[in-house]
């Protein structure tokens, strides 16, 4: 990364982090030794509240303890909306079905999601994700759900408008098939998938989405983009 700086290429961290704020989340790679500020990371829950205060939404919050803080601002009283995110131990029976009734309580319901993964990768294995139980909410309340987040076209817009850059100039660096290079693509720009984190080889015959390349880790794929300068 402090290859990338170094060379004056514009650089901006796109995560569907949802269990801490953003502010934790840098301290995080700051102590695994990353060079990386709050401003320079694309994050859904500050994307959520732009979206929640720009339509007068107020939310119930099915997330992650961590993430609140994150909604400080934001109007919660007598809810209109739900926004889901990655709440990992909340998401239990009583707390879901606490937003199930939220919803169908509603004429018109409004699920926002931050994110649709379906599984992440952490050290002791695959854990489930915000998609899956975005998908229980969306079936069992005839609801489709707006994601913000990867792989969300407005998400990586939004990044690509802070950087001052049009998509055809940006490479998208990710370990997810379809949210990181899926979602890129779609976007009009050109993706690199790594083969690491929770890439697994079947990802190589994915029926639509083809990565302009594949990297064996983000070293390789800094080295590629260097390479074209």
């Amino acid at each position: 990364l402090n290859r990338i700086k170094a060379s004056g290429l514009k650089l901006r961290f796109c995560t569907n982090e949802t269990q801490a704020t953003r502010e934790n989340f840098v301290k995080k790679l700051q102590g695994l030794g990353f060079d990386i500020s709050v401003d320079e990371v694309t994050a859904p829950a500050p994307a959520a509240c732009r979206i929640l205060k720009e339509r007068g939404l107020r939310p119930h919050l099915l997330v992650h303890d961590d993430l609140i803080p994150e909604f400080a601002e934001i109007d919660k009283a007598n809810p209109n909306c739900v926004v889901i995110g990655d709440a990992a131990e909340n998401f239990t029976y009583a707390n879901l079905n606490e937003a199930f009734r939220v919803l169908i309580g509603m004429e018109k319901p409004v699920l926002i999601s931050l994110g649709r993964g379906r599984y992440y990768k952490e050290t002791d294995g695959l854990k489930l994700d915000v998609g899956a139980y975005m998908k229980a909410l969306e079936y069992a309340c005839d609801v489709q759900a707006e994601v913000v987040g990867k792989p969300a076209k407005m998400f990586f817009e939004s990044a690509l408008v802070e950087m001052g850059v049009t998509p055809q100039e940006a490479i998208m660096i990710g370990d997810d098939i379809v949210n990181d290079v899926g979602g890129a693509q779609q976007c009009g720009m050109r993706a690199v998938q790594v083969r690491t984190g929770k890439y697994r080889p079947c990802d190589e015959n994915h029926p639509y989405v083809k990565p302009d390349a594949y990297v064996d880790n983000l070293a390789e794929a800094v080295d590629i983009i260097l390479q074209q300068l």
